[in-house]
């Protein structure tokens, strides 16, 4: 069960790191989509698992490796914009969030 300033938190993170990704790290989509679909925080607020949905990039894990290979600059960057609103800056674990792949998949095999 998440506490409220874990929800507003949750939601903060997701808003603003959905715009670095709209706005600093389009070049790392290389034509693609990047959607921040959901960020979790722990009790603590030290680290936030943040699930991305990509789309219309032929290699998914490619490009999830490099976002996390930036972790440390994307951090930074949100460190930058969330500094007002919260002491410390929550160390960001990033994960492929596969559910709407999971859900065409069920939608065709029903189609089917």
């Amino acid at each position: 069960m998440e506490t409220i300033r874990q929800e507003k938190i949750n939601k903060l993170l997701q808003f603003e790191l959905g715009e670095i990704f709209r706005g600093d790290f389009t070049f790392a989509a290389k034509g693609g989509m990047i959607t921040v679909t959901r960020v979790r925080i722990t009790p603590d607020l030290t680290l936030a698992k943040v699930y991305l949905s990509l789309f219309a990039t032929p290699n998914k894990d490619l490009l999830l490796k490099d976002i996390r290979k930036r972790t440390k600059e994307i951090r930074g960057k949100l460190g930058n914009k969330i500094k007002k609103q919260i002491r410390i800056v929550p160390n960001l674990n990033f994960y492929l969030d596969d559910s709407l792949d999971y859900i065409e998949n069920i939608d065709s095999l029903l189609k089917e």
